[in-house]
């Protein structure tokens, strides 16, 4: 028998191998539906995840901190599927979780307009609502550059060529797209709902000046809409108050564009400037 030891420290016992997920639906319906990952000693998994010993495990959802790295990481590779789905030619390369959202970069033969933008946010929606399966497979790691290599992405060949020849590869499938990722990943994408894209920037190839300039893709991803619509009108007020932009609106100052980061002070900002510094002066005083 394989004992499952719960958070609350009750065990569940299994006559043989058992995933995550199956943990999850002997718990009941509700957490089975609500389930992202598992993590078990320790480490998130998927909920495909096969517990083949004695071990401790937490079901994962989207309350957890976990849960929202597991589905902005997810998030990102809804992203690469619309992009291919638009754009075939397009390469995808890296698209890691960052600090409220993901980015992911691509080459392309053109940039990306901000009417593109809004066409691959268009286009996640609608993958996301076919709740396709992502599902995880592992290759040897020249089959896996091989593989890449056939389908023409070959930044992702490149990637993997870099990883010990002696170490397998996961590779994890949404519909018709395929991307190299250690993972965990949401089960579906039907559990991707709550996302924006945010900006175009760009970033070269491996962080380096001398490689190709690449086109990467902002974005945020949420647990729940309400969190979402915080998160976008804490933006929308933060952008009112922009420094930059009061200075031009109050005549404070402004920043010469040959000198970039240099404040050049109008008569009402520098008498702002002197007062603030005056006070901070007799603050120190005292």
């Amino acid at each position: 028998m394989i004992k499952i030891t719960l958070p609350d420290a009750s065990i569940r016992e299994f006559p043989q191998p058992v995933t995550v997920a199956e943990v999850a639906a002997s718990i009941g319906a509700g957490l089975a539906k609500a389930a992202l990952a598992g993590k078990v000693n320790g480490k998130v998994v998927d909920t495909s995840h096969l517990i083949s010993g004695d071990s401790p495990l937490s079901i994962i959802t989207a309350k957890d901190p976990e849960g929202l790295e597991v589905i902005r990481h997810s998030t990102a590779h809804l992203l690469a599927y619309a992009v291919k789905e638009l754009f075939p030619d397009a390469q995808v390369t890296i698209g890691p979780v960052i600090e409220n959202g993901f980015f992911y970069d691509f080459s392309y033969k053109r940039p990306f307009t901000p009417e593109d933008l809004t066409a691959i946010e268009k286009k996640m929606t609608e993958l996301a609502g076919k709740d396709e399966p992502v599902t995880r497979r592992v290759l040897p790691r020249d089959e896996a550059v091989a593989y890449f290599k056939e389908q023409g992405e070959h930044y992702k060949a490149e990637i993997i060529a870099s990883i010990p020849a002696n170490e397998d590869v996961s590779l994890y499938r949404e519909g018709k797209f395929e991307d190299l990722c250690r993972g965990p990943h949401v089960p579906s994408t039907g559990k991707l709902k709550f996302f924006k894209l945010m900006k175009l920037a760009g970033a070269y190839w491996r962080g380096d000046h001398h490689n190709e300039m690449l086109q990467r893709i902002y974005g945020t991803a949420w647990a729940t809409k309400d969190e979402l619509q915080q998160y976008l009108l804490m933006l929308e007020e933060a952008e009112k108050r922009d420094h930059r932009k009061l200075g031009r609106e109050l005549d404070l100052f402004h920043i010469d564009d040959h000198a970039p980061g240099l404040v050049f002070w109008h008569p009402k900002g520098w008498t702002v400037w002197q007062g603030v510094e005056q006070y901070m002066r007799k603050v120190y005083q005292d």
